[in-house]
């Protein structure tokens, strides 16, 4: 690992000035199970001169409950989201999802903004400087996408363009399910806030170097909101699915966070996700507008997966990511729907 400088942060501002003033040479750590990984393997051709410890940062940890919506602070814990009474309460597919994740030392350690904001998982792009890396790639801005011709097994068959390395984040892909906001802080004190699925390009994030994020907010489902009597009657479900090689540690293969409101037993909103299929969560549009109006049962649940992954591209190596995806689909619909 090459060396650093390391600050302890005190305050958002601090942080966001830090980031600017170092002119990209800096990185952001909370928990630290993605970043030290990535200095360790040298991965990176250039490697920070500082690294900023955000933990230090007080009130970034806190899940409460306002305004009709539920604050996740960036630094809590994975393991703080995923036994959250709040949340499991209000909220049953963010703690599913966090449980998801990893193993328990790293749920102990890793933070939700950490999550979201981990570097892709591709094989070519994390090659390690010790077994002969780095390698250049498009994501990198060397050279073109290695996997399109290379062994692309877990690379993505949705939304790929130049590069098809695919979100890691369990996250992210629950997030979007429940209309998720992400709040970035930026310079001189200022935030901007952004739907999770915002957050990633198919060559990496949209944050601007100065910027990090400070917390997710989450609107409440209908019937856990202050809300007039129709709208209390509406009832939400939910489900998280998340298929892997090796259960229940591995990144996944693919994903499905599934979020369904029913009034008088028909659906009548409805957002279906994939993850690890794109370079975000892809959003199935033509599934939710399907399932929309519709009393759920196995033949809506098959139709809606085919419209799930209608738009898929799969390469040579990764086509079989497309039937698990659509049995995640069908899974979700009816767990949701009680069937």
């Amino acid at each position: 690992m090459r060396a650093f400088a390391h600050v302890d942060a005190r305050t958002v501002e601090e942080v966001c000035r830090l980031l600017r003033e170092s002119g990209g040479r800096a990185r952001v750590n909370a928990g630290g199970t993605d970043l030290l990984g990535v200095l360790k393997d040298r991965i990176h051709a250039e490697s920070p001169e500082l690294v900023i410890n955000v933990k230090t940062v007080p009130d970034l940890a806190d899940i409460s409950r306002a305004d009709g919506q539920i604050r996740i602070g960036a630094l809590t814990t994975l393991a703080a989201v995923a036994r959250s009474a709040l949340l499991k309460d209000a909220c049953e597919i963010l703690p599913r999802a966090a449980l998801a994740v990893a193993t328990p030392q790293i749920r102990n350690q890793g933070t939700l903004g950490g999550n979201l904001c981990q570097e892709t998982r591709c094989w070519y792009y994390r090659y390690p400087q010790h077994l002969g890396g780095p390698i250049g790639c498009l994501r990198k801005g060397n050279g073109p996408c290695l996997a399109v011709k290379g062994d692309n097994r877990y690379h993505a068959i949705m939304g790929g363009r130049g590069c098809f390395a695919v979100c890691p984040s369990d996250m992210a892909v629950a997030l979007a399910a429940v209309d998720a906001k992400i709040t970035i802080a930026g310079p001189d004190a200022s935030r901007r806030e952004i739907a999770v699925e915002d957050l990633y390009t198919p060559l990496g994030m949209t944050l601007e170097p100065e910027e990090f994020v400070t917390e997710v907010r989450v609107p409440l489902p209908a019937q856990t909101a202050d809300a007039d009597e129709a709208v209390a009657a509406q009832t939400a479900k939910m489900a998280f699915l998340k298929f892997t090689v090796r259960e229940p540690v591995d990144f996944a293969v693919v994903s499905v966070a599934a979020n369904f409101t029913f009034g008088g037993g028909v659906c009548t909103d409805a957002r279906v996700v994939l993850g690890a299929v794109g370079p975000g969560p892809q959003r199935a549009t033509g599934a939710e507008e399907l399932l929309r109006g519709k009393r759920l049962d196995l033949e809506v649940a098959e139709n809606a997966a085919e419209l799930a992954l209608a738009g898929a591209r799969p390469l040579r190596k990764n086509g079989y990511k497309v039937q698990i995806a659509k049995t995640l689909v069908k899974r979700a619909i009816l767990e949701c729907a009680g069937a």
